[in-house]
């Protein structure tokens, strides 16, 4: 393990009736208040109203920017930069999921730097500032209610990237499980794939004396396993809506991967996917996450051993530790089909005539990627063709 320093600056709001606490977190800053939002789903379930109502409650002036696309785009963010330095927007609000949130973050950044926010993700610029926002979360998925993390795609260029800044934590984030119970049975499939995903990303590593760690991270991905089936057999269930939306929290704010650095390759890939193709990011991961495991097992057999063993139950008797650990990614993929996510590339209609051109995008930042093993541009067409 390495040292490390651990800081999260969110302040989480969890349960149900939450929401009213808006009341009293949002006049701490300011009175002008961009609300970020999605497309109509929030107002067709009464969230969009009830948040609004609470504004004007508080003498708000609120100005709003809607449509933000499932991988949001730069443009989109753009559009709300020039909102809040036109109107003076002292707070944003996101209400939704992760993509809102995502955009939010490059919304906040955007504001207080003259640098274009696509050199801020990019990284020739630096968010040393952000205007300080808030989330109504909608969607169990990304974590990104309580982390720093924001993807943003730009479409122009068919590029998409993870950036980050200190200054992008979100004041507060509300979570009320009820407000996910709208979130069709897709969407949740996909959000229990991103944070099972965000949970094994963390397990793969090199790094020794992480045994609360590893047992944190076994944690939530057997919760998830258990709570999964449940769930996508009563959508309306308060437990299980709760315990989905914990987890995704959980995954990724940092607390679980104190000490070490996970592999984040397979969202490379991903990225590179969804970018060309516009994909569901749960629906990628599902896809490339077992097609990785694969094609890095003898990396480190033993991590591979130990989650099949702890999470899937596998009987290593008689088995080599290789056996063992690719009984495991079946378990794992078995698992994904069972609860209804994509399995091929196939399935979003994905041939081979994009494989170059997405394997090139995995290596724009930097010609080799990943920490568990590092790949590059070869690598990424071996899994992609792997995964068709």
């Amino acid at each position: 393990m390495q040292n490390f320093t651990y800081q999260n600056p969110t302040k989480l709001i969890f349960g149900k009736g939450q929401l009213d606490q808006l009341q009293e977190e949002v006049p701490k800053y300011g009175k002008k208040v961009l609300v970020v939002y999605g497309g109509g789903s929030i107002k067709r379930n009464g969230l969009y109203d009830n948040v609004m109502d609470i504004l004007k409650n508080i003498g708000a002036e609120v100005f709003e920017l809607s449509g933000v696309e499932p991988n949001p785009r730069v443009t989109t963010a753009r559009k709300g930069i020039e909102i809040c330095k036109s109107e003076g927007i002292e707070f944003i609000l996101a209400v939704g999921g992760g993509s809102t949130i995502d955009c939010t973050k490059a919304i906040a950044a955007g504001a207080k730097t003259d640098a274009d926010i696509w050199d801020v993700v990019t990284k020739k610029a630096f968010a040393a500032d952000a205007l300080p926002f808030g989330t109504v979360l909608t969607l169990a998925a990304t974590g990104s209610e309580m982390n720093a993390g924001s993807v943003i795609t730009n479409w122009e260029t068919n590029e998409k990237h993870g950036w980050g800044s200190p200054a992008t934590f979100p004041k507060f984030s509300i979570l009320d499980p009820v407000n996910t119970f709208t979130v069709p049975r897709d969407q949740t499939i996909y959000g229990i794939v991103d944070m099972m995903s965000h949970a094994l990303e963390h397990y793969f590593h090199h790094e020794t004396n992480t045994l609360l760690q590893d047992r944190m991270v076994e944690g939530i991905l057997n919760t998830v396993i258990e709570t999964a089936p449940k769930l996508l057999d009563d959508l309306e269930s308060y437990e299980h809506r709760a315990t989905i939306l914990y987890n995704g929290t959980m995954a990724l704010n940092g607390m679980v991967n104190m000490g070490y650095r996970g592999d984040w390759a397979t969202h490379n890939l991903e990225h590179a996917v969804s970018a060309v193709h516009d994909i569901p990011h749960g629906g990628g991961l599902a896809i490339l996450f077992p097609h990785w495991m694969e094609y890095t097992i003898d990396e480190n057999v033993g991590r591979f051993k130990q989650l099949a063993e702890r999470v899937f139950d596998i009987n290593p008797d008689g088995k080599s530790d290789r056996e063992v650990g690719l009984e495991g990614i079946k378990k794992l993929r078995e698992f994904w089909n069972s609860i209804g996510a994509p399995s091929r590339l196939a399935d979003y209609d994905i041939t081979e005539a994009t494989v170059e051109e997405m394997a090139d995008k995995t290596v724009v930042a930097n010609p080799q990627f990943g920490n568990f093993k590092k790949l590059n541009k070869e690598d990424s067409i071996a899994i992609y063709r792997a995964s068709l």
